[in-house]
Order: C-alpha cells, then sequence, then structure tokens
C-alpha cells in the first residue's frame, strides 16, 4: 500500500534548489530510523518518538493515523487541482523515504503523468534503495538529493551507505547531488572522512551540506560552525529555509 502523509506548495528549503516554488508530496515509511539525529515528536496518543525531523511520516505505529492509503494515481495527481500552480511547478518527493514505494506501479503512473505535464521532479531520497533505470526508465528523467546518512544517524554504515546505490543513480538519473545534515559537534569529530568516503563513489556530483536541527534554534546553533567547514571543504553551504522562516518542519 502506498501511503501519502501530507502535501504543500511552499518553496524549497534547502539542497541545490532553494527558493524555487514546489508542490510536495510526502508519503509515509522508510527503510530507516535515524534516532541519532534526536528529534522528537510526540504522537496522539502521547507517545515521544525520537527520529529525524519528519519522524511522523517514518513511524506507522504511532502516526498512521495521518498516514492517507492512495488506491490509484488519480488520487495523487487531483492534488495539483487543490493548489493555484504555475504551469509544470517543480514537484518535490519527500518523506520518510519515497523510494520504498520506487517498484509500485501507482507511483509509476503518478511519475509517469507527472513527466508527460511537463514537471520538474525531485526525489529527496537517502541513496540507499535500488532505482531500476532499466525496467522503469522514467527514472532517468529526474532529479534525485543524494540525502545520505552519516554516522550522527546512529544507523549502520553498510544500511545508510550503498556504493552500488550512489553511483546508479548519479550515473543514470537527469541529474543528482549529495545532501547532508550535519550538526556542530560532529564537524569534530572526523565527519569530512565519512564524507569523502561517501562521494568517492560520484566524485563529480555537488556536495550541498545542511545544518542539523527540526526547529530554528537547532538550526541557527549548527549554521556558523557548518560554514566554516564548507569554506575549509569547498562544499556548499545549504541553509534549511523552511525552518529559518516558519520554525516547523510540517506543511513548509
Amino acid at each position: 500500500m502506498l501511503y501519502l502523509v501530507e502535501h504543500f506548495y511552499s518553496i524549497q528549503g534547502e539542497g541545490k534548489y532553494t527558493g524555487v516554488p514546489s508542490l510536495f508530496f510526502r508519503f509515509g515509511g522508510c527503510n530507516m530510523k535515524c534516532e541519532g539525529f534526536g528529534c522528537k515528536e510526540t504522537s496522539e496518543d502521547g507517545v515521544e518518538v525520537i527520529g529525524c525531523d519528519t519522524v511522523y511520516a517514518v513511524n506507522k505505529e504511532h502516526f498512521s493515523k495521518n498516514w492517507i492509503p492512495i488506491n490509484n494515481s488519480q488520487e495523487l495527481l487531483n492534488v495539483l487541482n487543490q493548489y493555484d500552480l504555475p504551469d509544470g511547478v517543480d514537484i518535490v518527493l519527500t518523506g520518510g523515504e519515497p523510494l520504498i514505494y520506487a517498484n509500485d506501479p501507482i507511483f509509476i503512473e503518478f511519475l509517469e503523468a507527472l513527466h508527460v505535464d511537463g514537471h520538474s521532479v525531485t526525489f529527496e531520497t537517502n541513496g540507499s534503495l535500488h532505482v531500476d533505470f532499466d525496467k522503469y526508465p522514467i527514472y532517468k528523467e529526474f532529479i534525485f538529493a543524494l540525502s545520505v546518512k552519516l554516522s550522527n544517524s546512529n544507523e549502520p554504515f553498510n544500511k545508510r551507505v550503498r556504493g552500488d546505490v550512489i553511483y546508479s543513480i548519479a550515473h543514470k538519473a537527469r541529474e543528482s547531488f549529495f545532501k547532508f545534515s550535519i550538526d556542530a559537534e560532529s564537524i569534530t569529530l572526523g565527519l569530512e572522512e565519512e564524507i569523502e568516503m561517501i562521494t568517492t563513489h560520484s566524485p563529480k556530483t555537488k556536495v550541498y551540506c545542511m545544518p542539523l536541527g527540526g526547529s530554528k534554534e537547532e538550526v541557527e546553533s549548527n549554521t556558523e560552525p557548518l560554514i566554516e567547514f564548507c569554506k575549509s571543504k569547498g562544499y556548499n553551504f545549504s541553509d534549511r529555509l523552511h525552518i529559518r522562516i516558519w520554525d516547523q518542519n510540517k506543511g513548509v
């Protein structure tokens, strides 16, 4: 079953296309928990769940009440009619991890329809799940923001870093770039070596580094150390504009 958690029309808040008006589809489910990020969300049943800053789109056990089951691709396409959108508006597919549905027929139909209608589509993915570009050539038309998880996620290395997947996406997709979430403490713990090891799987792919945090306060506390880190390594600094402006991650 395909699940949609939320959709909203905003600006892209991070990465290469920061500031671009975009319609976001946030899908439910993920192959990781990333409890090391330490973001907390309290469910309606009063349970405090720890994970990434979109844990409500990861943890189905406690947040499934807001997960909408999708029965056909038209239900997703109808979302576009709920907004006053410019022609060919950019579409961002995020989560959770949207590529857990990479082989789903409903998902494929949705992607093909978006492409036919002239939309630029970006996947925000952790880069650990195989995409079958040969069976589903539609994926060659899209942009992939490879937000590969680092050790600060507390996920096992072999689960979060899949060199074969990174290489395949970087070489077969229309465009890709790396996007890492980094906190000030991790910079002092040799994080640069880990990033360099990950990017060797696609050394020509641009690197964008974002301050870790699910609130404006957290983002701001990690910003200046990260800027200095980016200056020293030649990486691109990416703000998390949506959090800095609205101090939240839902619906913005």
